[in-house]
């Protein structure tokens, strides 16, 4: 029988089944103790499994992510865990200039083996220095993986397999997920190296596509619009770096039209990167209107709840998109 779960649970049995199941993962970062921090994701891990499996540490991004690193490199599997996307900047330097750079530059003598965990968390008038997505930043590096979930299965079974991966990995959960709810099987972990984007919702008018909370709206949307006889193909990108379009591509085939929703910036975005991988990857004729995007207004995030409204994509914004492209 199926469980059911939302996503923050789903991230919560995750990190049980990680530290059940394998002795060298452990866990550190802020916060890690505290449900203000990490939301239901951590629930009592520190009591289940101790303070030394479950480290809470001072504040300090890169003191904390290079001792991850560190601790990677001598056989350990640690995920370090960052609240606040936006204070993860402080670890840039362990991050890119060594986790991914590792193998690369011994000539393959060593692998990180780090899940670096960055979670968003936006809205409720936080502002500027507290709301931002910056998964195109790390999806650009070489030699890091970068995964979003947008489901609840895929909280869980994506957080494993980037675990358990041999690589360096940036694990990207969003707080406007967590209430999200699933039944789900038993786990049964699958190599991160064979996630791709997934179609999530068949139809044959448009592509739309999406990662993480994008994903979500674009879903959201394509049942409003099946209320009224339209046919929209939904997929989630998943697996941000290496980044795979021939879902994508094979999906635009189909239907000649494409629209992506991201809710990160225009400017050198990802919504950007999806356009050029597809308008590379298929014939000129086979596109019936120019692929679309809706992303974030090129404005760092306001602090009024009226503005934030008017600044974060909506469904209904997709919905109107969606319409003019089948105009």
């Amino acid at each position: 029988m199926k469980k059911k779960y939302n996503y923050g649970t789903a991230i919560l049995a995750a990190f049980e089944y990680l530290l059940e199941n394998h002795p060298e993962v452990f866990v550190i970062g802020q916060g890690v103790w505290s449900p203000w921090y990490v939301g239901n994701s951590m629930t009592d891990l520190d009591k289940k499994f101790g303070k030394n499996r479950v480290i809470d540490t001072p504040i300090s991004e890169s003191a904390s992510t290079g001792a991850a690193v560190g601790a990677s490199l001598v056989g350990m599997k640690p995920i370090i865990v960052h609240p606040r996307m936006d204070f993860l900047l402080y670890a840039i330097d362990p991050i890119v200039n060594e986790a991914a750079k590792w193998s690369y530059v011994t000539g393959g003598g060593g692998n990180p083996k780090v899940t670096i965990r960055a979670i968003i968390n936006r809205g409720g008038e936080q502002g500027a220095q507290h709301s931002q997505l910056l998964h195109s930043w790390f999806a650009h590096i070489p030699g890091l993986r970068v995964v979003m979930p947008s489901s609840v299965a895929d909280a869980r079974d994506l957080l494993i397999s980037s675990v358990l991966c041999d690589d360096p990995v940036m694990f990207i959960d969003d707080r406007w997920l967590y209430e999200l709810e699933d039944e789900l099987p038993e786990i049964d972990p699958k190599p991160l190296s064979l996630e791709r984007p997934k179609v999530i919702e068949a139809g044959d008018d448009i592509t739309i596509v999406g990662s993480g909370y994008s994903a979500q709206l674009c879903v959201e949307a394509s049942k409003l619009l099946q209320k009224e006889k339209f046919s929209i193909e939904v997929i989630d990108i998943r697996i941000l770096n290496p980044f795979n379009p021939d879902v994508i591509v094979k999906s635009v085939n189909k239907t000649g039209r494409l629209l992506v929703v991201d809710v990160g910036w225009k400017t050198s975005g990802f919504a950007g990167e999806v356009i050029a991988s597809v308008i590379e990857n298929i014939s000129p004729n086979i596109m019936k209107k120019s692929p679309q995007r809706i992303t974030l207004p090129s404005a760092p995030a306001p602090c009024s709840l009226p503005l934030e409204k008017a600044y974060y994509p909506s469904v209904e914004l997709i919905v109107e998109s969606i319409k003019d492209i089948l105009k």
